[in-house]
């Protein structure tokens, strides 16, 4: 199964890459670069020649073709496309070697699934027009698939306990501080594609105010056009601020949670580098989220900042796996 635990892992580096690469393709606005989908302007490549752009023009006359834009849209779904075929490919191959593989098979079938919806978002994304509902559960699935190739890959390619030897305590927390990380991920992305990130320029307060006016009723409001209400009004920098500002206190909560789960790895020999790690990279997040809103949200700082996101949820994978004793 050496192979098979190769294929893991490639899949696993290149689930990491497609997300990054989702995110550099929302902050340079690239996501609607091509007004259909799977292909752009009709075709599987972006229209260059003039016979082509001519045709293109025909066919989409409210569009305008900006080539870089639809290069940067049209190579994540080649990247996120050969993915899925991987992902494919894994599934059949662990129903085939079920008796071998050391998860159940429901794992790798809910990775297929789990792609299949990715890309009737990734679908929906484009006829929606950047719909923030849509586009934060394309981020979600995105980061879902990572911690589920993450877990699978790790019980092929890591170490597994035999039997359970931790603390129950220990464990709960490692689960907690996970599921804490999603819901922040889930946060950053409503803020992110609602456009909130520079509602607030200045930390920890915002506009000079620990609590600034807040509308949560409409900034948290799911089923509504980007950058409008649900009644068709324009959004105001008061349900902005609201966005904002729940996801700096989701920040704050989970890497108080971070630092005692790492207060009580310390205890427990073999996992401390794991430890060491997440409380690095959740440090440099936290840097980083700041320095974003200071200098205005330069894209490299705010790619790195959904690098480190993805980063943080491979960790806590492992870690909660090696938390997990071995499947039979």
């Amino acid at each position: 199964m050496v192979w098979f635990k190769r294929l893991l892992l490639i899949t696993t580096i290149l689930t990491l890459i497609v997300i990054v690469f989702g995110s550099y393709v929302r902050l340079t606005d690239a996501g609607l670069g091509c007004p259909d989908w799977p292909g752009c302007y009709g075709t599987l490549t972006v229209p260059e020649s003039e016979e082509a752009i001519e045709k293109a023009l025909h066919h989409y006359p409210d569009s305008t073709i900006e080539s870089d834009k639809a290069w940067i849209e049209m190579i994540h779904r080649y990247i996120a496309g050969i993915l899925g075929l991987l992902i494919f490919t894994i599934a059949v191959i662990s129903y085939k070697r079920r008796e071998e593989i050391s998860t159940t098979v429901a794992v790798p079938f809910a990775l297929v699934g789990l792609v299949c919806f990715q890309a009737a978002l990734g679908m929906w994304t484009v006829t929606e027009l950047l719909q923030p509902g849509i586009v934060t559960s394309h981020l979600i699935g995105g980061m879902t698939i990572l911690a589920l190739m993450t877990y699978l890959t790790h019980r092929h390619v890591g170490s597994i306990q035999n039997q359970m030897s931790f603390d129950l305590h220990i464990v709960r927390v490692a689960r907690i501080a996970l599921c804490l990380l999603f819901i922040q991920i889930l946060l950053g992305g409503w803020t992110s594609t609602n456009y909130a990130a520079l509602a607030c320029t200045d930390y920890p307060t915002c506009h000079g105010s620990l609590i600034p006016d807040m509308d949560f009723q409409n900034g948290f409001s799911v089923f509504r056009d980007l950058g409008m209400t649900s009644d068709g009004e324009h959004l105001s920098l008061q349900a902005l601020h609201a966005i904002q500002w729940v996801h700096r206190v989701g920040a704050i909560i989970l890497t108080g949670a971070v630092i005692y789960l790492f207060a009580l790895l310390r205890s427990i020999p073999g996992i401390g580098f794991y430890g060491n790690l997440l409380i690095l990279v959740i440090t440099l997040q936290f840097i980083i989220g700041v320095l974003n809103l200071l200098l205005h949200l330069p894209i490299v700082l705010a790619t790195t900042h959904n690098f480190l996101a993805a980063l943080l949820v491979i960790i806590l994978v492992i870690i909660n796996s090696r938390l997990t004793t071995k499947y039979d």
